[in-house]
């Protein structure tokens, strides 16, 4: 595994956004782990996240794409981190651009913040985590509004590898359904791989008794 990912699970662990434990999902499912990205919560954190983003969208998308799109309301705020990484570190300069919930009808009006939205402009998505692909199909709409754009791919910070809406993973899913690329910076096999029975911090977070409970979890929502 690449080192940069390793870093990546653990920064997860330390800013409590990786969680191990008992814990029901939007979905209804009980799972042993939980991704929640609301927990990047300092300027410092969004700077390594972005960081994380755009090593992982350099690597696997290029960089070959006009905005980088952020649906509302996590993906405003990794839209922006990950932009600002992207000039940083690649000196490439990416427009960022999300939505709103409710359009705006005086001042800056419209249903969308930062950069608009024009005919032939590669649009790559950026989300934390998908499950079941919900918001993927209520984006898409969006930005087929603003013009003909090409929506380029799509990159989430961990990929959950269960079963979405049917037998594939959700990211599966999307790909097939919508026809572009998906990719994760981790996968919780990567995580698994990376802290089962490996102390991090005097602590171990998966020993026997949790990949057990994980093991479990994939037994009956895996893809």
């Amino acid at each position: 595994m690449e080192r940069y990912k390793e870093e990546f699970i653990e920064f997860m662990v330390d800013c409590d956004v990786l969680k191990f434990g008992d814990f029901v999902t939007k979905s209804g499912r009980k799972t042993p782990f939980f991704v929640n990205t609301g927990f990047y919560r300092t300027g410092a954190q969004l700077r390594k996240l972005g960081g994380y983003y755009a090593k992982a969208i350099h690597d696997r998308f290029g960089l070959d794409f006009d905005v980088l799109f952020g649906p509302a309301y996590k993906g405003i705020p990794l839209s922006v981190a990950a932009t600002i990484a992207i000039s940083e570190n690649y000196d490439k300069d990416i427009k960022y651009c999300s939505n709103r919930k409710e359009v705006k009808d005086h001042g800056d009006k419209g249903i969308l913040l930062g950069s608009p939205l024009s005919s032939g402009d590669r649009v790559l998505l950026i989300e934390d985590v998908t499950t079941a692909g919900t918001s993927i199909g209520e984006t898409l709409p969006i930005l087929k509004a603003q013009g003909d754009v090409e929506v380029c791919g799509l990159v989430v910070s961990v990929d959950r590898m269960e079963r979405g809406k049917g037998e594939k993973s959700a990211l599966v899913e999307i790909s097939e359904t919508y026809g572009f690329p998906t990719a994760a910076i981790v996968t919780m096999a990567e995580v698994v791989e990376h802290l089962y029975n490996r102390p991090y911090n005097g602590k171990v977070y998966i020993d026997d008794t949790l990949k057990a409970a994980i093991d479990a979890y994939y037994e009956q929502y895996g893809a």
